[in-house]
């Protein structure tokens, strides 16, 4: 797939990836649930899901039960009155109320992008307008916490990166400038990404094919992710060990990982034939794990060397010719350079 048509992706768009996989629109909110009183009464999952389908509908939103995941946390009797009873996701996938936030239809790049900024406006305006709220459950009131993923929230993860390599000498060079170039999935099932009739195991080879939708891939990395979901000592919400994989893709265009990672933000994948929605963490790689692999440019080398106690900056000078006469002072026992003949 061209760039452009990359690009001009409307945000409520669904993608269609290669062995039958597509990526579709949804808003995620991260919900935390407090108590507003002084009751100790356990919460009633079933009232507070039909409290907020129908609290959305005010808002022309339509939400089922089975789009709110909730996760009780236990012995509450025992926990105090400012510590969280419940925390869970409120998931908006139906499409008719997602493109009600964005009536205009997108032509070029440019109306892409004022698309994007519009459908962002509206999921903060959402958030802004559920935080705080109080229920009442049969006389038992609960407060709600409501917040987005960072996994969705692509300009904090761009402010991030930009931050990260602006005070720091880790990545490499684009131009002049430090930026990444890797992406990092984690949450899908293994068996999409599976050979058929070959075995259950994600591959390689299959991986390639469909993130090389997004651009000319350098290296890709695919296994099981046994560690989702072992933090905390609570249950986690339909996390079962080694059912999903870690995908870890470094591209060979800065473009090309910011497009990738555009399009993953804020959308789940789903394969043909299936009910089940991989509501999938998207985020970029900060812990270069492919940065001792991957083949250096001569101007990466000049940066990485300038770093070294016996070099300085040579790029007005000679600096093969210098920079040889500087290793030519160092010996096995001594690995400081000799600046005064002895």
């Amino acid at each position: 797939m061209s760039n452009q048509r990359l690009e001009s992706l409307p945000p409520t768009e669904t993608l269609e990836l290669d062995n039958g996989l597509s990526l579709l629109t949804r808003v995620k909110l991260l919900l935390t649930v407090n108590r507003a009183d002084f009751s100790i009464k356990p919460l009633d999952e079933w009232l507070l899901k039909s409290s907020l389908c129908n609290f959305l509908k005010t808002s022309s939103i339509v939400v089922t039960e089975a789009d709110i995941q909730l996760r009780r946390f236990k012995d509450i009797k025992k926990r105090k009155r400012e510590d969280p009873v419940a925390d869970g996701a409120l998931f908006i996938r139906d499409s008719n109320s997602l493109t009600k936030a964005l009536p205009s239809q997108a032509s070029d790049v440019s109306d892409v992008m004022a698309l994007e900024r519009k459908f962002l406006d509206w999921r903060r305006s959402l958030v802004k307008k559920m935080d705080g709220i109080e229920l009442n459950l049969e006389g038992t009131k609960f407060k709600l916490t409501v917040s987005m993923p960072k996994s969705d929230d692509l300009e904090g993860m761009r402010k991030e990166w930009e931050e990260f390599y602006a005070f720091g000498s880790r990545g490499h060079i684009r131009g002049g400038k430090h930026a990444p170039d890797t992406i990092v999935v984690r949450g899908l099932p293994s068996r999409w990404f599976a050979e058929p009739r070959v075995s259950a195991k994600p591959s390689m080879l299959v991986t390639h094919t469909i993130f090389s939708t997004f651009g000319k891939i350098r290296n890709i990395n695919v296994a099981e992710d046994h560690d989702l979901g072992k933090n905390g000592d609570e249950d986690i919400l339909d996390i079962v060990s080694g059912l999903q994989c870690k995908i870890v893709v470094q591209f060979e265009k800065e473009k090309d990982f910011c497009n990738a990672l555009r399009v993953l933000c804020g959308r789940s994948m789903q394969k043909e034939g299936s009910s089940l929605r991989a509501d999938y963490e998207v985020t970029w790689d900060k812990n270069e794990v492919f940065r001792n692999s991957r083949n250096e440019s001569s101007q990466e080398k000049s940066s990485r060397l300038s770093t070294l106690p016996f070099s300085r900056d040579y790029r007005n000078e000679a600096p093969r010719n210098l920079f040889r006469q500087n290793l030519s002072g160092l010996s096995p026992e001594n690995s400081r350079p000799k600046r005064f003949k002895e």
